[in-house]
């Protein structure tokens, strides 16, 4: 439970939830209760996140709780926990035996696996099922379909041939009119159980039997096709998911014990052993291993880790066995952090499926009224038209009407771009972010860590007075060798051997201007030009960008060396990448001095540079990007460490380097790039436009089948058949359109 500013915030697993319709119902129904501040319904996971003002807390949850079992008589609440989680995701990898489909509103995205109730009954739609019940189904289609045709080829007629159709429906259509019975008692009237059931018991009441029997019977073939397809794609994001360890080998003494990561704690010592996944974050101890970081990084070429290497929780052990010390509980560690942010994505949607949701809401009451006053008005207007034609036609136009294409397939699609994204080492925190993707125009970029390494490494040496290039060295790590800046750090690195400690003395740091050190009994100064100036030595000034380290020995000045942030290898191909894609302009704001700024600027072809601010200057550059912009234009900023975290909430998106960043940066982030690779922004838009396209495919297609056969239907020239068609048919091409949307492709 987390308390902020007065506000608690709670998560529910609510067991049973089969549509994303009722999601829906649920969530506006709840934001409405008193002291609540906000409510979301992930239909996706099964969570409730529900936030309550400060004294609240328990009034709200008993309501919640009543509104739930109002709407949803067959959903249980329980609060959730770590454990949950982890029986949740259980949950999610018996997808693949889980033939389950269609469902009270037939508008299902992406479901969990289903709970019964503790009597044994199933909920929902006539269609919950796995292996057993499929089978069940194909019986009762195969029973339907084999009387429907006796029906038809037996010379029968009257109340026999009645008799043999109603025998037929009922095995094939019985649970669709129960379940539409049920609903209209809750007071859920318009929804596709309702429109299927009047249809066809409509046409039995004008003597048409043969269709009413053949609509339902192709409704249900419909309906278990769309339930595949579903599947297939919610199992490939599951796919994309499974990278949750199931145990971890604790070291007690010389024993090993297999527990669940849940209950190492910080400091245990595990081992993980070839081919299995690392369970928690830590460091290693001993031994070594190729780590495949691919389902964290979506790098495809394995990383080495050695003594003293972080690893982190989800990384696949290919060869070695290691020894490693656990550095953060399980709910804190990586995979956990991501399995949340990818589950907690569909809370944040986006506008497109925000416009889809209300406009089922409001579409579906106006074609109930079209058809009433299609059966009523032409009957009684136009002379010799008669009742059943009209009601006829009436009914074709229902059944024509379900939204169930734009309501299944749109959700779908933007998950499935989130999968992708996810693939590809991204972590998009919910299609609104990934919708706004489409509309950026201005990329800003923090310097260090973002498009440069943020390691410092010694990249020139140059000598004076007689020194040799390695004496400078030797005498410039020694200097140093009591530092722990990192431009310290990187001169002993560069140096490499070993620095006798008895060699120094006197070492004294003048703050902001270097050091002053004996070594062998000779003054030695290590720093920046002020410290020459300071001490009156004649220095060279370097032509080169990057922070520069003079020495002097006994007063004589020996030369400097030069200190830089090597840039990143694919930045420069990031910054183009951006351009291609339509990126107006680009950004690099930095607290780094001016000339390293520039210099960095210039190689990679970014458009604007703002050197030495602070984090307060870089939110003011930021908002002052966003008055020079259009309303509709939006800006992202990519940064990495703590003193990114104001900037990164006030861009349109804030992306932040997720590998090496801070948790702090990650938090506020939109979107996380877990290999800390520029590269990966051009990749993200890519996948978002890719991903906006297939969702406006789907809902041209759609819609534009629907207005065709409406009309078609309101003149009688569509039968129910093709309203049937038009029903399940264009919702199975668009969730197979949707499945598109996971897979990657490489941007230029």
């Amino acid at each position: 439970m987390d308390t902020m500013q007065g506000k608690v915030k709670r998560q529910w697993e609510l067991e049973g939830l089969d549509c994303a319709n009722c999601a829906r119902k649920i969530e506006d129904k709840v934001k409405k209760i008193e002291g609540v501040s906000s409510c979301s319904v992930n239909f996706v996971t099964k969570t409730m996140t529900m936030e309550t003002a400060a004294g609240y807390e328990e009034s709200a949850i008993v309501e919640a709780k009543k509104t739930v079992k109002a709407l949803e008589p067959h959903v249980n609440v329980r609060e959730k926990t770590q454990g949950s989680r982890k029986l949740q995701n259980k949950s999610s990898h018996m997808l693949g035996e889980d033939h389950k489909h269609g469902h009270e509103h037939a508008h299902q995205t992406v479901d969990e696996h289903k709970h019964d109730d503790a009597d044994g009954h199933s909920h929902g739609h006539s269609h919950e099922h796995g292996e057993g019940d499929t089978r069940k189904i194909l019986l009762r289609l195969g029973g339907g379909g084999i009387l429907a045709l006796a029906g038809i080829f037996l010379p029968v007629e009257g109340v026999v041939e009645l008799l043999i159709f109603l025998a037929a429906y009922l095995i094939v259509g019985s649970e669709v009119v129960w379940q539409a019975v049920k609903n209209i008692i809750r007071g859920q009237v318009f929804d596709e159980n309702f429109l299927m059931a009047l249809a066809t018991i409509g046409a039995f009441a004008i003597g048409e039997y043969p269709e009413g029997v053949a609509v339902m019977l192709f409704y249900q073939i419909g309906e278990l096709f769309q339930g595949l397809a579903v599947n297939r794609s919610r199992r490939s994001i599951t796919a994309l998911m499974d990278i949750r360890p199931e145990f971890a080998y604790l070291k007690l003494g010389n024993d090993l014990k297999r527990v669940s990561p849940e209950e190492v704690a910080i400091g245990d010592v595990i081992v993980v052993k070839p081919g299995e996944k690392v369970p928690l974050d830590g460091t290693i101890l001993e031994g070594s291993a190729m780590m495949d970081t691919s389902a964290l990084t979506g790098e495809s070429v394995p990383r080495s880790a050695g003594p003293g290497s972080t690893v982190l929780s989800g990384f696949i052990n290919r060869n070695g066995v290691i020894t490693m010390q656990v550095t953060q509980t399980f709910g804190e560690s990586a995979v956990s952090k991501i399995l949340e942010l990818v589950q907690n994505a569909s809370s944040n949607k986006a506008k497109t499926e925000n416009f889809i949701t209300k406009f089922a809401r409001a579409y579906t009451p106006i074609v109930v009224i079209t058809a009433v006053l299609l059966a009523v008005v032409p009957p009684l207007v136009i002379s010799g038209a008669t009742f059943s034609d009209w009601i006829y036609r009436a009914l074709v136009f229902l059944v024509i009407s379900c939204p169930c294409a734009l309501v299944v397939s749109i959700p779908l699609g933007f998950f499935g771009g989130i999968g992708a994204a996810s693939r590809s080492g991204i972590l998009i925190k919910g299609s609104n972010y990934l919708e706004a993707l489409n509309d950026v125009k201005v990329v800003v970029f923090d310097k260090t860590g973002t498009l440069t390494k943020g390691q410092f490494k010694v990249t020139g040496i140059y000598p004076s007075g007689g020194k040799s290039k390695d004496e400078l060295l030797q005498t410039a790590a020694y200097a140093e060798s009591h530092s722990n800046h990192p431009i310290a750090e990187s001169i002993r690195t560069a140096y490499g051997e070993q620095i006798s400690k008895e060699a120094i003395s006197n070492y004294n740091e003048i703050s902001g201007h270097g050091i002053e050190v004996s070594i062998e009994g000779k003054t030695v100064l290590a720093g920046n030009a002020r410290l020459m100036e300071r001490e009156g030595i004649a220095y060279e000034v370097p032509e080169q960008s990057g922070t520069v380290v003079h020495i002097a020995v006994d007063h004589q000045y020996g030369g400097y060396l030069v200190i830089a942030d090597e840039v990143k290898e694919d930045s420069q191909q990031a910054i183009q990448s951006l351009k291609k894609l339509g990126i107006r302009k680009t950004v690099m704001l930095t607290g780094d001095a001016s000339s390293v700024a520039e210099d960095v600027g210039k190689q990679l072809g970014v458009d604007e540079v703002h050197a030495e601010l602070l984090p307060q200057h870089k939110v003011e550059a930021i908002e002052k990007l966003d008055r020079e912009k259009s309303h509709r234009e939006k800006i992202i900023f990519v940064g990495d460490g703590i003193n990114d975290t104001p900037v990164l909430a006030r861009a349109d998106v804030g992306i932040a380097m997720g590998g090496l960043g801070s948790d702090a940066a990650i938090e506020a982030a939109d979107i996380v790039i877990m290999t800390d690779e520029p590269s990966k922004i051009p990749v993200a838009i890519g996948i978002a436009k890719r991903t906006r396209t297939i969702v406006w495919q789907n809902i041209i297609f759609a819609l534009g089948v629907k207005a065709i056969f409406l009309i078609l239907g309101a003149f009688g020239i569509a039968t129910m058949w093709e309203a049937v068609f038009s029903d399940v048919g264009v919702t199975v091409l668009a969730v197979l359109n949707s499945i598109r949307a996971l897979k990657v492709k490489d941007q230029g």
